[in-house]
């Protein structure tokens, strides 16, 4: 097979996943001020899930979503579409509120990996979704060893089902090159993201929900959301713009917005797929510092995503997903050396999002009862699932702040409520972002020419730059 090319991919135009299903028809803005029950602020995963939680719990709720460009824009419609139970700050809520609680903040994550999946067909989405579970493979001395110490983890917090490997019975599943052992999880599954979110806005508006794009919120205050063509009141309004919060007036430092960058191949032959394997379609990612993640997709394509550009100064984001071509190349790269027999396999697209990143680490669910004001995010790219359990505990939040219900298992979970202090101003969160990174590659490459067991101590540096410890 002949050497693939780069030059010819499509770059940007939001993602491939728009590429492929299209843009749908632009929703009208909002025409001047007006009044809602509850107004959400993005018109992502986390903004629609709440929607479509608390539509339908209360069908008499007046809520209106407003989304700057059009639904799906942000990181809902740029992912890997990787759906699992991975929560960031579990660590973290573990240390402050006690072992047996982020196990419930576990379990309730793994049981929204079924919740999306029960949705997706109960609303008639179809939305690619395959439950194959998800696979994290280490290729070296080093992941190995952070692959055992990470199954016994996950173990730990109540993930009975997981399962262990070797590298005969990780080849027997997916035949990444010079993997030594993975860990395989039930709770986790691949999908066409951009099918899902133009889906679930859809069943929102049909729900009664009014949605307008094209209506980029600039100043969020106490029962206020502003946009340049009205004012939104409402006593409740809740901030669901996760990577894309630093535009709003006053939130530029609230949340990191960290780049991720993927390709995506062209369909690849049988052939192909016979020296690769992976006929059970899992989520994949690796255990190295800088993280890679891919899916075999509905046909047949390998989407894979890493880190590209880390952080753009001043917390700007990308330009509809653009991507350089060093960053093309590396993922390029990236890909082959998962894979060796994609050497000559052509890339379609390529393209880039931004994930939201709180200073600890750790994501969140807030509803402050003094002003009406909610938000969710942090959620270091794992939104895809994370999104839904954050709109269902925004609901039931709401419900339990009017008087409409009670306290719920939700409601108790340790990320309700927690605060952290922002990101300090520019250059530091520029030079800490950028720092991290590179000593993350730098140990990256270290293990790969080492045979020793342990985490490479530049990682450490790397966490401790970033505040992950």
């Amino acid at each position: 097979m002949s050497s693939g090319r780069t030059a010819g991919a499509a770059d940007g135009g939001i993602s491939f996943w728009f590429a492929r299903a299209g843009i749908p028809a632009p929703r009208e803005p909002l025409p001047g001020d007006t009044h809602a029950d509850v107004c959400i602020v993005g018109g992502g995963f986390t903004g629609l899930w709440t929607a479509y939680y608390l539509k339908k719990a209360v069908p008499f709720l007046d809520i209106t979503v407003l989304e700057a460009r059009f639904c799906g824009h942000g990181a809902s419609g740029r992912n890997g579409g990787l759906l699992s139970g991975t929560v960031a700050g579990r660590d973290r809520y573990a240390r402050l509120h006690g072992h047996d609680a982020a196990v419930r903040l576990q379990r309730a994550m793994n049981d929204t990996v079924g919740e999306v999946v029960r949705v997706s067909a109960e609303e008639n989405i179809d939305a690619d979704v395959h439950a194959g579970g998800a696979l994290d493979v280490a290729y070296t001395p080093a992941q190995l060893a952070r692959l055992k110490d990470h199954h016994s983890v996950e173990i730990a917090f109540g993930e009975r089902d997981r399962v262990l490997y070797g590298a005969r019975e990780t080849a027997e599943r997916i035949r990444v090159n010079g993997a030594v052992g993975s860990t395989w999880t039930p709770h986790g599954a691949r999908l066409h993201p951009v099918k899902l979110v133009t889906g679930l806005a859809a069943a929102v508006e049909a729900l009664g929900v009014t949605v307008h794009e094209s209506t980029p919120v600039t100043e969020i205050r106490p029962k206020h959301a502003v946009t340049p063509y009205g004012t939104v009141r409402a006593p409740y309004v809740l901030r669901c713009t996760e990577g894309f919060t630093a535009s709003i007036k006053g939130h530029r430092r609230t949340w990191l917005p960290v780049n991720s960058s993927m390709i995506v191949t062209e369909p690849l032959p049988a052939a192909l797929w016979s020296t690769l394997g992976w006929e059970g379609r899992e989520a994949l990612g690796d255990l190295s510092h800088t993280g890679a993640y891919a899916q075999r997709t509905a046909d047949d394509r390998i989407a894979l995503g890493g880190r590209g550009v880390p952080y753009r100064f001043g917390s700007r984001t990308d330009d509809d997903g653009r991507t350089g071509p060093a960053t093309v190349e590396a993922l390029r790269t990236r890909l082959v050396r998962l894979f060796p027999t994609t050497a000559g396999a052509d890339i379609a697209h390529a393209w880039s999002g931004v994930v939201g990143v709180a200073r600890d680490w750790s994501a969140t669910v807030v509803l402050d009862r003094s002003t009406g004001l909610g938000w969710a995010g942090g959620y270091v790219g794992s939104g895809l699932a994370t999104a839904n359990l954050a709109a269902r505990t925004l609901r039931d939040l709401i419900q339990q702040d009017s008087g409409q219900a009670g306290p719920t298992g939700l409601t108790a979970l340790p990320w309700v409520n927690h605060r952290v202090r922002r990101w300090e101003p520019e250059p530091l969160r520029w030079l800490a972002a950028h720092g991290a990174y590179a000593a993350q590659r730098a140990a990256d490459r270290r293990e790969a020419a080492s045979s020793r067991a342990d985490s490479d101590p530049l990682a450490r540096v790397a966490d401790r730059i970033a505040g992950r410890r």
